[in-house]
């Protein structure tokens, strides 16, 4: 019973800091643009082999 005392505080701790990482990732726009990371890794050879000289 006494180890609650302790646990408590410490998940709460813990939620606070997962919600203002969460807080945090939606104000500087990390999810605005899901599709692009997709794209980029399908599409990135072909930009690289025009971009070297031969």
């Amino acid at each position: 019973m006494e180890s609650l005392y302790i646990l408590i505080p410490i998940a709460i701790v813990l939620v606070c800091v997962a919600v203002a990482v969460f807080l945090w990732a939606v104000k500087s726009e990390q999810f605005e643009d899901l599709e692009r990371q997709g794209h980029s890794i399908l599409f990135d050879d072909d930009e690289h082999k025009e971009k070297r000289p031969k």
